[in-house]
């Protein structure tokens, strides 16, 4: 089990447990009685549900922060289970409980659920909450409330703890489930679970679509006292309200599956991020990337596989031992990319079609410097690597300290070395690298009338600002509202 470093808060996540199976079979036939089918050759593949999945996909992300699970648990087969499933995963405070293991079974044909069975009390009675629960929560670097409808946290000793909570405090509401505590920093309705609660505050429909999904998060942050809440919107990703001003609209990348449990995924990976230092927005900016790659992977059903199976993008390790072990061709191009103008794009496009990945390596900001002076760059490497990996074409991005690239050539190893056509009929410098692992330097067209010190030089009179000043005004993901 990961077990925090000397100094270094866990994340903690409290909420209701679940166990949940899924009965996967085929069906070929109805019955003669009814018109419903009949499934046979059934695999029963049991996971953790509720705050327990979300707890495991916090772990899975937090790397090597721990994370530990604070939830009821009775004494019966289904607890049992659930102590199996999450040994070695996340460290388990069980706060004494009666009512049963909540289960839930799916019966599964294919990709489609026939029919799902629940057992357990839907209410659970909780002993005193134990005092290393306490501990945990108050030396917590963010705490995520998984909230099920069981009761847990409408306890007045468990909502003493969550006030008192040492990080910052994510809640994932249930409809049966308490209100939140107004020091939540962020609430992370669904849409149907806002539209409910909204309704109850006294909102009433004002318009359709996002100007609707707008006016129910404002209805929430007054009606709970909260610091933000994100709306979760499926396939169109999360609308995050601050309660005043514009809100900020983050859209999910496609994504086929099953969608069970996504709302976890989005949930934990928000609160890992803000135990990381994010702010808000960017916290959930990254949940609904992990949410959608969540689904991408195959959701709920896939929750033990590694993550390394669909790399994040941006994970060049990842991506090159994807590629490699299909027998896939590696293509990587390099260069300062200070200003993304057309011809950049479209030699990152052509590379991109020479193979079945492209890594783009790109100068750090000290060896854009040495190349092209005090001035440049105009855009940091961090910004200019996220800006380079929401291209559909770019599959990673590698920083690199030297002024050649010949270093990190080394590292990636790539088949095909792309440069733009300014290199048409010259000796490549690197290509001599190259020729160590037999990998093949091509020269791409070049798109003429771009480039970035043509962009600098036209824009001079404008007396753009330094790369690196203070602006006087924070973007919508990074306002300084996070003082909850």
């Amino acid at each position: 089990m990961r077990r925090a470093p000397a100094g270094r808060a866990p994340v903690v996540v409290v909420g209701d447990a679940l166990l949940d199976v899924d009965l996967v079979g085929t069906a070929h036939r109805l019955t003669p009685d009814a018109p419903v089918p009949v499934v046979e050759d059934v695999v029963r593949r049991e996971r953790p549900g509720g705050a327990a999945l979300a707890a495991v996909l916090a772990a899975r992300a937090a790397g090597d922060r721990e994370v530990v699970l604070v939830t009821p648990l009775d004494d019966d087969e289904g607890a049992a289970r659930l102590r199996a499933l999450l040994a070695g995963r996340v460290r388990l405070v069980a706060i004494p409980a009666h009512g049963g293991t909540p289960v839930k079974q799916r019966v599964r044909v294919g990709d489609q659920s026939v029919v799902r069975l629940d057992s357990g009390s839907p209410r659970v009675t909780l002993g005193a909450l134990p005092e290393q629960a306490r501990e945990v929560i108050a030396g917590a670097a963010a705490v995520l409330v998984a909230d099920y409808g069981r009761g847990t946290t409408a306890d007045p000793g468990v909502r003493a703890a969550l006030q008192d909570a040492g990080g910052p405090l994510v809640w994932d509401p249930h409809p049966r489930g308490a209100d939140p505590v107004p020091t939540a920093r962020l609430v992370t309705p669904n849409g149907a679970e806002a539209a409910r609660v909204a309704a109850d505050a006294g909102w009433t429909s004002s318009g359709t679509g996002l100007h609707e999904v707008r006016t129910q998060a404002e209805t929430l942050i007054r009606h709970w006292g909260v610091g933000a809440v994100a709306v979760t919107l499926g396939a169109r990703g999360a609308l995050l309200s601050y309660g005043e001003g514009t809100p900020v609209v983050v859209p999910a990348e496609p994504a086929t599956g099953d969608p069970c449990g996504a709302g976890d995924a989005f949930a934990a990976a928000a609160t890992v991020l803000l135990a990381g230092g994010a702010v808000t927005g960017e916290a959930v900016a990254g949940a609904v990337a992990a949410a959608s790659a969540f689904v991408a992977r195959g959701g709920a059903a896939a929750w033990d596989t590694t993550a390394a199976t669909r790399p994040a993008p941006g994970d060049a390790d990842a991506v090159l031992a994807r590629v490699r072990a299909a027998g896939g061709t590696v293509v990587a191009t390099g260069g300062c990319f200070d200003l993304l103008h057309p011809g950049h794009v479209a030699t990152l496009r052509a590379a991109r079609g020479l193979g079945d990945c492209l890594v783009v390596c790109i100068n750090s900001d000290d060896s854009v410097r040495r190349l092209k002076g005090p001035t440049r760059p105009l855009v940091a490497a961090g910004d200019r690597a996220r800006v380079l990996e929401a291209l559909e074409f770019v599959d990673a991005v590698v920083v690199f300290e030297e002024d050649t690239p010949a270093q990190v050539l080394e590292r990636v190893r790539p088949d095909i070395w792309a440069k733009g056509g300014d290199y048409a009929g010259a000796p490549l410098p690197e290509a001599e690298v190259l020729a160590r692992w037999g990998g093949q330097p091509v020269v791409l067209p070049y798109l003429d009338g771009h480039s970035t010190t043509a962009l600098v030089e036209r824009s001079k009179s404008e007396d753009p600002a330094p790369p690196h000043a203070p602006r006087a005004q924070r973007g919508p993901l990074q306002q300084g509202r996070d003082r909850r």
